[in-house]
């Protein structure tokens, strides 16, 4: 624990790429203090002649695991559950189980006089069939465990409906609908008690649900939502005990109703509603649980942008001398870093190419260097070869790190500034069909080769 505002180690508990785990992890840097990335590719518990430790070492534990993304939940709330009987934590496993269970969570509400819809779970297919006509000719068929809208749908009930959708649970719930010709909902993120934005959703047309992942429209809705929506959703994070979570309500006939609870609910769509990150507010409330400092006017500072770069604690890891190259594509994204700084860009894979080459532009905003030696490199539209320099350059692809002697030219003329040579990509199986860009073209780039 930190003592009178020294630096706090804030862990993220996160096995996936997520841009809110990099923006928590950046915005705990930005403030100050360290954020370290609990990954598969350096975290380990031990337990040795009775004593416990975590590494690498964190003072508070920021909970992000992706438990509706799994097949194996219960894996991963094991997890959780492990770290947070040795570190503090935020979202709890426990509470994180209700919230992304959508029928414990209704009934969690229902219990503490919260309105949700209507909704029936039964186990037998007799059972849910039996009280299907309660909700009448159309509603809302749900897998008890989904996300990004997914295990959602709109049914037809005059026909039977199954308990279950594959191996996961289902249920029936009321469908609220104001307006069948507007579909939207409201979502409202809350760390510590607090509104941090409030956005409304709109259905992509030709469908009825709201998620910004199926190509819903928001809108900024935190200085004007009612006054009952916004008091419900806090009450529902204070019920469900979470300490970040975005509640999704929807207006009905007779007020608002709570859909869901989403401890792992994401960013982007609320900052492109409201010009606000969640991040900082979420770093700001590890650092403080764990006894560090943070000035308030740098976390304002901080929410008006959603910094979703590559934070520097993503874990550095050799590939190892055994098993199955990784697979990466023939254009792909990657940190470089030099003396003075790291970026992003992107990198066409060349395994024509012995050595690694950077854009002279590129070398010198990130410090690349020193310059180690000239070299004569050969290319198809120069006989003769020509002299370029070489500098010592860390590329970074996923989770691995990679020092290497790259040579430095001008690639203004080129679509990519880096282009991987064999120094690196020895370590890899090349997708020619996979890149990150869009665009782009496959032009004739130089095959560089070293005398």
């Amino acid at each position: 624990m930190s003592d009178d505002g020294d630096s706090v180690r804030v862990g993220v508990l996160s096995l996936h790429n997520s841009k809110e785990t990099k923006a928590i992890l950046n915005a705990v840097d930005d403030l100050g203090h360290e954020g370290i990335w609990l990954r598969r590719e350096n975290t380990a518990i031990s337990v040795e002649d009775g004593d416990v430790s975590v590494e690498p070492e964190v003072d508070i534990i920021a909970n992000r695991l992706l438990l509706s993304n799994t097949e194996e939940p219960a894996e991963l709330l094991g997890l959780a559950t492990t770290f947070e009987r040795i570190r503090p934590m935020l979202n709890e496993p426990a509470s994180v189980l209700t919230a992304v269970h959508k029928f414990a969570t209704a009934a969690t509400l229902a219990n503490w006089n919260i309105q949700v819809p209507d909704a029936l779970l039964a186990l037998s297919n007799e059972r849910l069939n039996q009280g299907r006509d309660r909700f009448g000719d159309v509603g809302v068929y749900k897998s008890a465990i989904g996300t990004h809208g997914g295990g959602t749908w709109k049914v037809d009930l005059t026909t039977p409906v199954n308990p279950k959708v594959g191996n996961r649970q289902a249920f029936l719930q009321d469908l609220i609908e104001r307006d069948e010709n507007e579909h939207r909902d409201l979502r409202v993120y809350i760390v510590d008690g607090e509104v941090i934005g409030a956005m409304y959703r709109y259905a992509p047309e030709g469908d009825w649900r709201t998620n910004v992942a199926l190509g819903g429209d928001v809108a900024d809705a935190t200085g004007e939502m009612p006054k009952e929506a916004k008091e419900t959703a806090l009450y529902a994070a204070e019920v469900m005990g979470l300490d970040y979570v975005g509640v999704d309500l929807i207006e009905g006939d007779d007020g608002w109703f709570v859909l869901e609870v989403n401890p792992t609910a994401g960013f982007k769509g609320l900052y492109k509603a409201t010009n606000r990150s969640p991040a900082p507010y979420i770093a700001k409330l590890a650092i403080e649980q764990a006894g560090g400092r943070v000035e308030e006017d740098r976390v304002a500072e901080l929410a008006a942008t959603l910094d979703d770069s590559e934070p520097a604690s993503m874990p550095r890891v050799d590939p190892g001398p055994e098993g199955e190259l990784p697979l990466i594509g023939y254009i792909e994204e990657v940190v470089v870093s030099g003396t003075s700084g790291s970026t992003q860009a992107l990198a066409k894979s060349d395994t024509g190419a012995t050595r690694t080459s950077i854009d002279t532009s590129l070398a010198a905003k990130i410090g690349a260097g020193p310059i180690k030696s000239m070299t004569r490199v050969k290319s198809g539209s120069v006989k003769s070869g020509k002299a370029r320099p070489v500098v010592d350059l860390v590329i970074g692809i996923g989770g691995t790190q990679h020092t290497v002697t790259a040579s430095v030219e001008d690639r203004s003329h080129m679509d990519y500034p880096l282009l991987l040579g064999r120094d690196i990509l020895q370590h890899y199986r090349v997708d020619v069909r996979r890149r990150v860009d869009e665009g782009g073209k496959d032009g004739d780039e130089e095959e560089m080769l070293e005398e």
